[in-house]
């Protein structure tokens, strides 16, 4: 799936169970728009919603589940049971937490990705990380690319924006390793975009500014305010 994203524009398609949006047919149709606007693949949270994205859309999907769980702060693909439903589901990739937070029932990073290769040695994997040391060893443990998903959305990086210093963390992880990095998160503009693959990334994923339309509406008020 790396190759058939290289140099493009991934969108993230998702609504969670509070936002106006949140229906598989929903994402399914916004996936449909991307595609027919030159999106190179999908990411996608929930079995539902990717099945039924496959049934619009032949672009390449990096699935994810979001569940929160007690007593952790890792909700992106944390456990066994989110990576059975995304097997299920079809998807090219499966993007995980791979932060060095502590995961719901104590399971570990290394099982999770030892547990992939096992039940589907051909499925590729995707690292969501906050810092340069998490990039650094989610390639150890076999990780076929690195996203910046996480930065700035844990305790130790929060508040800070992707784009800080002419995207620094970005170009920081692209000088540590050998993998495909992905830049993600608070990619807002298609200038934006462009600057991330110039200082080569293999892919940008973009949500919030493109398929979150009351966040969108949300920017333009607030420069009334």
């Amino acid at each position: 799936m790396i190759e058939q994203i290289r140099g493009g524009l991934v969108v993230s398609c998702q609504a969670l169970e509070h936002e106006p949006l949140h229906s598989p047919y929903i994402m399914s149709k916004m996936a449909l728009a991307a595609q027919e606007g030159g999106a190179a693949g999908i990411r996608a949270n929930s079995k539902v919603d990717i099945i039924e994205i496959k049934k619009e859309v032949s672009l390449p999907i990096i699935g994810i589940v979001k569940r929160d769980y007690d007593h952790s702060e890792v909700f992106i693909t944390a456990t066994r049971k989110e990576i059975d439903e995304l097997l299920e589901s079809g998807c090219d990739m499966i993007a995980m937490d791979s932060t060095v937070r502590e995961r719901p029932h104590g399971e570990q990073l290394r099982e999770l990705v030892n547990y992939c290769k096992l039940r589907n040695p051909s499925i590729e994997l995707m690292a969501d990380i906050s810092s340069v040391e998490e990039a650094v060893q989610a390639q150890k443990l076999g990780f076929h690319c690195v996203s910046t998903t996480l930065f700035g959305y844990t305790p130790s990086t929060m508040g800070r924006k992707l784009y800080e210093d002419d995207f620094e963390f970005l170009k920081e992880v692209l000088r540590k390793l050998q993998v495909p990095v992905i830049a993600e998160g608070n990619v807002h503009t298609p200038a934006m975009f462009k600057r991330c693959l110039e200082l080569g990334a293999a892919s940008v994923v973009v949500g919030g500014a493109i398929t979150r339309p009351k966040e969108i509406t949300a920017r333009f008020v607030g420069e009334l305010l």
